[in-house]
């Protein structure tokens, strides 16, 4: 591969990566309002508007953290969005301890892997978070992977 390749393919992969940064902060609003109802039948006025705070925060927290993680070069980014998305349960878990939602049974892995998240919400792909980020999500990978090997072979 040529230099004039590798830029270009770096190039197709931070354009990548800017589309799933978007998608992930763009989708984080309504995820935490989703979350936050999936575990409460019904939301009062306040419980509403605190989920809508949440959601925007973490829409502004998280959405920040992925965007530099992302934007980094591949060889700097210490971990990948999805750690940092599954980070945003603080978001609808802090919402519904206030309302004094009783945490969910969760199963060992989920117990020792998220230990803080009672209420068994973290996304296990982008697309928990909304199905249309599936395609970003595999296509980053596949854009960094791509990228990666033809740096280190």
């Amino acid at each position: 591969m040529t230099d004039a390749e590798l830029r270009t393919a770096e190039q197709q992969l931070a354009a990548c990566a800017q589309e799933l940064a978007e998608g992930i902060r763009d989708a984080l609003p309504k995820w935490v309002v989703a979350a936050v109802e999936s575990r409460l039948a019904s939301l009062s006025p306040t419980v509403r508007e605190a989920a809508e705070a949440a959601g925007a925060a973490a829409a502004t927290e998280i959405g920040a953290e992925v965007t530099r993680l992302l934007a980094a070069d591949i060889d700097d980014q210490s971990e990948n969005p999805l750690a940092v998305l599954r980070r945003a349960v603080r978001y609808p878990t802090e919402v519904l301890a206030a309302a004094g939602v009783a945490p969910v049974e969760r199963d060992d892995f989920a117990i020792q892997r998220f230990p803080g998240d009672v209420y068994d919400l973290t996304p296990a792909s982008f697309a928990d978070l909304h199905p249309d980020l599936q395609a970003p999500g595999l296509t980053w990978g596949a854009a960094k992977a791509f990228v990666y090997r033809r740096r280190h072979g």
